[in-house]
């Protein structure tokens, strides 16, 4: 078991319940088209796949050029509202006082583009608590491909393998992985529901955030 020396984070479904304001903003463009609202509980699954999982999703079949119309006002109207109900999940204030009281340094490592994740970790009193954001944008490339991650534990100085990442998707665990850190895979999120015993193994399995306390204080020990 090596050394925790730091903490990587997906953002939506593992440290923000992110869910009701983006189906909020889907359901603005559902409700301009006049359909119905749908529920939360009902889209949350497919929160992990950014706004074309949910327009996918969530709206009747489109083309190309309807389908980046949704899009457009998708992005405008979440940006506009993108934390008016979400909120950190229970434990994850917890989980961070203890490692910032440990110092432990630990980022945001996020498909979302820097544009809305910054105010959002702002908003959520993140913002000048993190080590490093890495987002969608940042680089030509997003997870499941590594460099990402690789370029996080870059910014902090920090080797890959006493490096834990954390999230809630596929996409979190494959990219750990071939970066070369821990992983540990969120079980309350959006995405766990494709979690395989393949893809877990030699993963920490995640069910509240002090899981990842306990495991940070016997890998230190």
């Amino acid at each position: 078991m090596n050394r925790i020396d730091a903490v990587l984070f997906d953002l939506d479904g593992t440290l923000l319940d992110s869910a009701p304001d983006l189906v909020a903003a889907l359901n603005f463009i559902r409700h301009g088209e006049g359909l119905e609202a749908l529920e939360v509980q009902s889209m949350s699954q497919h929160v992990s796949h950014g706004a074309a999982g949910l327009i996918g999703a969530g709206m009747p079949t489109d083309d190309e050029q309807q389908f980046e119309s949704r899009k457009s006002r998708f992005l405008e109207r979440y940006a506009q509202n993108s934390f008016v109900h979400s909120k950190l999940y229970d434990g994850v204030s917890d989980l961070l006082a203890f490692l910032d009281e440990s110092l432990i340094p630990w980022g945001v490592v996020t498909n979302k583009v820097e544009a809305l994740t910054i105010p959002i970790l702002k908003a959520a009193g993140l913002g000048a608590r993190t080590s490093c954001v890495v987002c969608g944008d940042t680089l030509a490339r997003s997870k499941p491909d590594p460099a990402p991650v690789a370029l996080a534990c870059a910014m902090l100085k920090v080797r890959a393998i006493n490096t834990l990442f954390v999230g809630d998707d596929v996409r979190d665990i494959q990219a750990g992985r071939a970066a070369g850190t821990q992983t540990a895979a969120v079980h309350y999120g959006y995405g766990s529901a494709e979690f395989d015993t393949d893809l877990l193994y030699g993963s920490i399995n995640v069910n509240h955030p002090s899981d990842i306390i306990d495991q940070v204080k016997t890998s230190n020990a």
